[in-house]
This record gives C-alpha cells, structure tokens and sequence, in this order.
C-alpha cells in the first residue's frame, strides 16, 4: 500500500505530488552524484494544501512527507518514491521521523515564539532523511506577527527544506505567504469513497458507514467519529431535533444553553482526559516529589500550563459548537432541497419525515434567512461573541424564520 492510497477521493492531487516526489528523488540523487539538475522540475521548497475541512489536507502534506523521506530500494529500479512501508514512509506516516516536524495546535492561534521555533529547525540540515520537512497542519491560525516571522523563511528557505502548509482556504494565508507556495486545491471526497474507506479500515458495517458518510458529506474524520462513537450519534440526534424546539422564545433559549452545556461538556471530558496526565508529566520533569510540593521556582511553568490548558478548552468547546452548527446546517439545506426539488442527495435521510413536514410547512425563503442566521451565528462565535448570546440570537432567528 503506498503513502498516496490514504488520500481519498484526490486522485489529481496524488499524482501531481507523486510527480513531485519524483523529482525531488532526482534532485537529491544529482546533488549527491554531483550532475546537473533536471532542467525542469515539479519540485518546489514550498506547499500550500487547501479543501474544505475533511477533505484530507493534513494527510496528503503527511503523504507528501514521507514520499520526500523514502528509502524503497526499487526508487533506483525506476519504482516511484512512497512506497509506504520503507523505514522512511512507515516514521514519516506515524511522526516519529527525525527530519519530519508535524505542527498542530489545540489553541485558538499559533504565535510568534513557536513560529520561531519552527523557522531555526528550517534552517538545519537533514539528520537522517533526504529532506527537512515542516508540516504546518493549522497555517490559518497563524497570527499576523507569526506569519511574518514565517514569511522570510518561506521566502529563502534552506537548500533541503520544505515547508507544507495546510488551510482551509487561500484567503485564510497571508497574501505574501501564498504567493510564494506552490498551491494545491483538495475537493470533498465522494460519499461513496469515504464509506467504503470506513468500511476497509475500520471494520465498520456498510449500512452504518454509509449512513456516516452521507450524512457528514463527505467529511472523513467525522464520518469515522459518527460511525465509531456511540455519544458523537446521540449528541447529532439532539441537534437534529432543535427545530422542533424553537416554537417559543423559551424553548429557544432553553435550546441555545443545552447546545452550549453540551460542548462545554466536551471541552471537560479532553480536560479529564489530556490535562491531568500533562499536569503530572510536567511536575515529574520538573523534580516534584511524589504527592509533595513543587520545587522553587516552578511556578511559571507550571501557570503557563494552565494557560494553555484553558485555551485548549476554549478551542475544544468552539469546535464542538461549531460542529453542531454545520449538522444544523445540513438539515435546513436538506429542506430547501425538498422545497426546490433539486436532485441532490439527502443527508439526513434518518429524520426524512421531519424533513418533509418542514418543507411543507415552510417556504424556500424562509429556509433561506434560517440557514444564514446559522452563519450569523458562526461568525459571530470567530469574532469572540459570548457564545450563549449569539446561540440565543440564532435560535430565536430560527423560530421568526
């Protein structure tokens, strides 16, 4: 199996890296015979991977990655680079590689001390591999001062340096950051691929995984959540019902505080899961004795801990928030579909009744102003509003229509 069969659904983006990771192969084998460079070469030093979230950004740069680390014999039998079970792909894939940095962060923004962090780890030579790879798996949550720290290196990047870098979009990347990427544009992958590639992996049920898949739209990491996790179906029920719930001012605002007690709710149980055993790593690696006090002098770490700890909630929170915000959205758009007779697939297809009564009951433009009230909301929520105050404000804009 090679890097590239993990990209689902991207086959025009799989060989134009392929060809890249091919000529990359001969750049560093011309250096090291000492011979001309090919004339013409579809390497570059930088990569900018865009698509719509699930649609596999972050595994076609961890994909690219390893292609640019393999070390398959059959590369020098004309066989391409990714092979996929080499000692190179196999570290790369799993991010143990020593010339592979994989950045991501649970916090809402990534800041100007770890880009510079990453921007000297650029600068070094390869210690094992045929590459320095940075993979930026969250370039959108750069801030302004990061990006412009990230910007000269970018610009003159090592000799063996390769910075790939993942966003939702162009315009969440500084203009002069992108301008100087090679840019790669992933689509959402069929409904079809992503349930069958649940179905290979995961040892899910076809019916389930299709359900999953259809009704995430094509969204992979969501689809698997939704197939494999009994609390990710009950809490997208409870969303799905919310229209329901909104026939009087007080069922919105009852309905607004259980979405935000929900994801708050989420955010505690990573808490309980990832803070209490980051907490005890720190305090053993500081010195502390087993149930005593820290030692001097510790204080600061150990509050700089905390800090991002709370950021971390705050991300998670958002994002569960933000989810039950796309699932809401996909029903009013499964109503305006039925309400316009449009071809296109349902996604809730487990709550069809329900659809049909609202399609009935209500008109296009209705469905219309709820769906942008939903964006409203969203918007809002990036903008740091209260988040009960702007889900307050979306659910009383569902139930006037």
């Amino acid at each position: 199996m090679s890097v590239w069969d993990d990209l689902v659904g991207q086959e025009r983006v799989s060989e134009q890296l392929a060809a890249a990771a091919r000529d990359a192969d001969a750049q560093v084998t011309a250096v090291a015979a000492d011979t001309p460079l090919p004339d013409s070469s579809k390497m570059t030093h930088a990569w900018l991977f865009t698509g719509p979230p699930g649609s596999g950004r972050s595994t076609a740069a961890r994909a690219f990655a390893a292609a640019l680390q393999c070390t398959s014999p059959d590369r020098a039998l004309g066989g391409a680079p990714g092979c996929g079970f080499c000692d190179g792909c196999h570290t790369s894939l799993i991010g143990t590689h020593a010339d592979v940095e994989v950045v991501r962060t649970d916090l809402l923004s990534i800041g100007v001390k770890e880009t510079r962090d990453l921007v000297r780890r650029a600068q070094l030579s390869p210690a094992v591999g045929r590459w320095q790879v940075i993979v930026l798996e969250d370039a959108d949550r750069l801030t302004e001062g990061a990006g412009n720290v990230l910007l000269k290196a970018v610009e003159e990047p090592a000799p063996r340096t390769v910075w790939l870098l993942c966003a939702p979009s162009l315009e969440d990347v500084l203009p002069t950051i992108r301008s100087r990427c090679r840019h790669l544009t992933l689509r959402t992958p069929p409904v079809d691929a992503v349930a069958d590639v649940i179905v290979r992996r995961d040892g899910i049920e076809p019916d389930v995984a299709a359900v999953a898949a259809r009704a995430t739209q094509g969204h992979i990491g969501r689809a698997r959540r939704l197939a494999t996790d009994p609390r990710a179906r009950e809490r997208r029920a409870a969303v799905l019902k919310l229209p329901l719930r909104v026939q009087e001012i007080g069922g919105c605002l009852k309905a607004a505080q259980e979405l935000i007690d929900t994801a708050a709710e989420d955010a505690k149980q990573l808490a309980e899961e990832v803070d209490v055993k980051e907490t005890e790593e720190l305090k053993a690696a500081l010195g502390a004795a087993q149930g005593g006090r820290m030692p001097r002098g510790t204080a600061g770490v150990m509050k700089e801990l905390e800090d991002k700890q709370k950021r971390r909630r705050t991300r998670t929170q958002r994002d569960s928030l933000d989810l039950a915000l796309i699932d809401l959205t996909a029903l009013y758009r499964d109503v305006l579909a039925l309400q316009l007779g449009s071809r296109v697939a349902i996604a809730n297809t487990e709550v069809q009744d329900m659809l049909e009564r609202m399609a009935l009951g209500t008109s296009p433009e209705s469905t219309l102003r709820r769906i942008e009230a939903i964006g409203a909301c969203r918007t809002a929520l990036d903008r740091n509003v209260a988040p009960l105050l702007a889900v307050e404000a979306m659910t009383v804009a569902l139930r006037a229509g």
